[in-house]
């Protein structure tokens, strides 16, 4: 892109202040996390000039300023937030005129029936909602209707530099991580229990504050990203049990497991298969069955080679398709 282009479109990326991005550049100099900028979205860079506007949340007066209109004046530069909650949070506190978001939990939240007016209100004077489930799209579609934001599915990517590819560990081990309200560890562990019985020499190791966890489970607490690269490359396979949802919950695992070279076993939610190749990658069981979930993981404990192979192409997977620069690529055709 050239330079005169660079200069007629400067991009403004609303990120929560309590989370700090300056923070963040700081423990990545460190070798502490990917990317340079959460989510790998410094990528962007390539494309345009990029300005990170901290959010802080917006209080009681504020919302109901801008709830009637009393608002700031809106601003002219192109903005965007990762998700929708940032979203909220950048047009009631420095409202932009054009500006684009990524969603995440809303479909969700709609079949729950707890999403607020207002922020249907505000995703509304959005020019573009991109999701990273195709499942989302059709939903989101008939929310906003016609003369809503466009909807476009963008690839998730993550960095696969940070998360490389490791030999493949000699003892047999599953792991579990993520501790989203959208795990079901119920059916984890009773998963597990099955692979405890049927293996008692693959260990069994679980991140998450769920408690009553089987015989032959090990847990662990909240991990730094370092960790859990370190702990990536001691698994054979990487399991990932969810409830019904369409926002694909264990959609960064995955791709940091494939990245490093493991399979995997998840739970088959609408989205996970643009992810997962059944059968190549990993495999995809259906919702609640620990029976199914187990089965999947016992054969790939017996088949060492076989499980190797599907590491080796969710390693490729990832380079082809889901890196945080191909995610970035797709992003700028959206926001420029």
């Amino acid at each position: 892109m050239s330079t005169a282009q660079h200069e007629r479109h400067p991009l403004v990326w609303g990120f929560p202040a309590e989370h700090s991005v300056t923070r963040w550049e700081r423990r990545h100099s460190a070798g502490e996390v990917p990317s340079i900028w959460p989510y790998g979205l410094d990528g962007l860079c390539e494309y345009a000039p990029v300005a990170v506007l901290d959010l802080p949340a917006p209080g009681r007066v504020a919302r109901l300023r801008a709830r009637a209109g009393l608002g700031p004046r809106q601003r002219v530069e192109t903005a965007f937030t990762w998700d929708e909650n940032a979203a909220f949070r950048m047009q009631v506190a420095t409202p932009h005129r054009r500006f684009a978001s990524g969603v995440i939990w809303l479909t969700d939240m709609v079949q729950r029936g707890t999403v607020p007016d207002r922020l249907i209100d505000v995703l509304r004077g959005a020019e573009t909602l991109w999701v990273l489930s195709e499942a989302q799209v059709e939903p989101l579609r008939a929310m906003f209707g016609t003369t809503g934001p466009r909807v476009v599915a963008v690839p998730f990517g993550v960095d696969a530099d940070f998360f490389s590819p490791q030999p493949f560990p000699e003892r047999p081990r599953i792991v579990s991580i993520g501790n989203d309200r959208d795990r079901d560890p119920q059916t984890l562990f009773r998963a597990l229990a099955r692979v405890h019985e049927a293996r008692p020499d693959a260990e069994l190791i679980v991140q998450t504050s769920a408690t009553d966890a089987p015989e032959g489970v090990q847990i662990v607490q909240r991990m730094s990203h370092g960790e859990l690269h370190e702990l990536y490359a001691t698994a054979s396979v990487i399991a990932t049990a969810t409830r019904p949802n369409l926002h694909v919950s264990g959609m960064t695992v995955t791709l940091e497991a494939f990245a490093t070279g493991r399979p995997v076993v998840n739970t088959d939610t609408p989205g996970m298969s643009q992810y997962v190749a059944e059968g190549r990658t990993g495999h995809l069981v259906p919702l609640g069955d620990a029976d199914a979930m187990a089965e999947r993981l016992i054969g790939l404990l017996d088949d060492p080679q076989r499980a190797e192979a599907m590491g080796v192409a969710g390693r490729r997977q990832v380079e082809e398709r889901f890196t945080t620069r191909e995610m970035c690529a797709h992003l700028a055709a959206i926001l420029l």
